[in-house]
Formats: structure tokens, sequence, C-alpha cells
């Protein structure tokens, strides 16, 4: 199912039932999973592994040596999860020594000219937009959304269930579930409608909208926040979850908006 205006490496590993369209070029130390698509004009380059039932659309380059000066040509990777989508231009850089990996889950949607920079590490379900662009050692986590033309500092993480709305410049760490909105970007709320797509309850929606509250409109600072959700709140997975990924924040993270931020959902 190969064009035989394609090339491949000899070194690469691919599936029986791969289909790749012509112009596309395929470099050593590359492996692809069964049920793929690659499509025209496509160049995938040594160290990265796709996996099954994925679609990489025309003119997308995967698997380039990162954009970073501190690169010394270590064997590094691209790592795509199975059932990704992969639309036109978009570019995902190997990583470096730091994590030795660039990682994209399975089930994501990357669309139009997205660009992951190196060492980043994409969780499972999420979306990228058309435009959107990942600086370095960028960590978000599985079903995130991140709205089209906006533009995540490196080293930023961003956490499971959170929206990122259009045109966005994210600076600051996101933390679970919520909605990030505004220039510059600051908390809009619970991220209320995503999570009852996915099956959260009601119950599980205004806890975690209550966390909220402490954090963002009670007057505390974080370690009082923290404190003080500890004490009162009864100990369920999302209460951890946040309270874990604040506490492990390396940028901090984002804050209301003035005094009129809202939280209701």
């Amino acid at each position: 199912m190969t064009h035989p205006l394609t090339y491949i490496d000899p070194n690469a590993t691919i599936a029986a039932n791969v289909k790749i369209d012509p112009f596309t070029v395929i470099h050593g130390d590359v492996q692809i999973g069964e049920g793929t698509w690659i499509g025209s004009n496509v160049t995938i380059m040594e160290g990265t592994r796709i996996g099954k039932n994925c679609r990489i659309f025309p003119g997308a380059v995967l698997g380039a040596i990162p954009q970073d000066l501190k690169f010394e040509g270590e064997k590094t990777t691209v790592i795509i999860g199975d059932n990704t989508t992969i639309r036109e231009f978009v570019t995902i850089n190997r990583g470096t020594k730091d994590r030795g990996k660039t990682e994209v889950g399975n089930n994501c949607l990357i669309m139009a000219y997205s660009h992951i920079a190196h060492d980043c590490l994409i969780g499972d379900n999420c979306v990228l937009s058309n435009n959107a662009t990942l600086g370095g050692h960028v960590v978000v986590g599985d079903w995130v959304v991140i709205a089209g033309v906006s533009a995540v500092h490196q080293f930023v993480h961003i956490g499971q269930h959170a929206f990122i709305a259009g045109g966005s410049l994210v600076s600051k760490d996101v933390p679970p579930y919520i909605k990030a909105v505004r220039n510059p970007l600051s908390y809009g709320g619970v991220n209320s409608v995503g999570l009852k797509r996915r099956g959260f309850t009601l119950n599980q929606i205004n806890h975690i909208l209550d966390i909220y509250r402490i954090i963002y409109n009670k007057g505390l600072n974080t370690s009082q926040a923290i404190d003080f959700i500890e004490e009162e709140l009864t100990a369920t997975d999302e209460r951890d979850e946040i309270l874990t990924f604040i506490r492990e924040s390396g940028r901090g993270i984002i804050r209301r908006f003035g005094k009129s931020g809202g939280d209701e959902e």
C-alpha cells in the first residue's frame, strides 16, 4: 500500500497494512503501526514512533531535531499514540537529553500548523486547535483542549480536563478542570461543559467548583487555601489531583482576573 513515488529507508519498520501516499519521505529508525495512513508530502524523520490507526495529513514533519541550541545530537524520539490524527503542516520535534522523548498520547487531534517542541508530554484525548504552539518541556494532562492560535511557554504544565481559550498566552501553570481565559490569562471558572461530556456527575462538578472558590475567591494566599481545603473539604480524587498539581507547580498557577473574575457555570 506504498506508492512508488514514496521513499522509505530500508531501516524503517512499517506494518503491513499501512497506507503511504506519494512524495512522502520516511527516514531510518522509524516505526509505524498497523492501520495508519500517511498522506502526501509528509516527512517522518529518525526516531519517530507512530502507533496504530493514526492519520498523518499532508505536509506534516515529525521527528525533526529540536530547535534547541543545547541539543548535541543525542539519540531521542518522538512517540505518537494510537488513533491520533495529525493535520496539515504540524511539526513535532524530537526530545533532548532532558527527557529523551517528545510524546503525544492516544486519541489526540493535533490540528493544522500546530507545533509541539522538544520534550513535551501530551496526554490522551487532547485537542490542539489550529496554530497552537507549545514551547519545550510543556506537560499537558489528559482531555485538555487548547484552542487556536494559543502559545504555551516552555516548562508550563496544564492539568487534565482544562480548557485554554483561543489566542491565549500561557506563561503560568493551568490547574486541572478549569477554563483559562482573558488577557492576561486568568481563571475563568470550572470547565463544567467538558466535564459533563466526559461523565462527571453534578456532585463532582460542584465539589470541584467549591475547591476553586476557596483558591480564587476567598482572599487566601495559595498555601492558606491548600490548608483550608485539606481541613474542610472531603478527600476525593479530584481534590487530591488539584492540591498535588498546585504543590508541584514550578511556575505558579494562573490567577483570578481582577475583582470581577467569575467562577459560576
